[in-house]
């Protein structure tokens, strides 16, 4: 059986997100999937950008980092999502790219794929858990198989959220706990994925 293609797609101001789009990628990496990981188009100006530092300077850390397209998700068996938190919700620039969808999504090539989410807030009670739930309304209306971390794993009682990887950047980078329970979510649902495959084949 062909192995599993997993596409982490993401948006990331200041850098938490990237981090945690990177460990996602290096967990679908080692349970055996073939990975993009690509980041969606900044569509902020650049007044906006250049007014904050860490946001300017992360734009042109990740300048190497291929953009997005939908053909991306069309080749992908797995999609996870990253996004910061916006007043709740996921941020406008994930959002556009989710919206151009509509094509792929009236000829049914989005249903049938698993799907999951991770996201960023500046505190404590950001929104993480709504901006996933967000997400997952789109999931709803694309047929999708929404595979999410769940209570799974011993790290999941550490990071503490069953919806998907969660970090509070306020303080600071992600660090070992993130780390793991992003890999952790990122293999569940490559093998959710994989089993699926089989199944069809079968």
């Amino acid at each position: 059986m062909k192995p599993v293609n997993t596409a982490v797609i993401y948006y990331s101001a200041t850098g938490t997100v990237h981090t945690l789009a990177q460990a996602v990628a290096e967990g679908a990496d080692k349970a055996g999937a073939v990975v993009r990981l690509r980041k969606v188009a900044e569509t902020a100006t650049s007044e906006a950008v250049n007014a904050n530092q860490a946001w300017a300077r992360h734009v042109q850390e990740t300048a190497e980092v291929t953009e997005a397209s939908l053909a991306d998700v069309d080749w992908a068996d797995v999609v996870l999502f990253g996004t910061p938190s916006r007043f709740g919700n996921p941020a406008g620039q994930l959002k556009a790219f989710i919206d151009g969808a509509g094509a792929l999504w009236r000829q049914g090539r989005l249903a049938g794929k698993v799907y999951s989410a991770f996201t960023a807030s500046g505190t404590p009670h950001g929104g993480q858990e709504s901006t996933i739930l967000a997400l997952a309304n789109v999931f709803y209306h694309w047929g999708g198989i929404i595979v999410p971390p769940g209570y799974t794993a011993p790290v999941q009682f550490k990071s503490g959220n069953p919806y998907g990887t969660s970090h509070v950047a306020a303080d600071g980078p992600p660090g070992e706990v993130a780390w793991e329970a992003a890999q952790h979510q990122a293999r569940r649902a490559v093998e959710t994925a994989a089993a699926l495959k089989a199944g069809r084949v079968a």
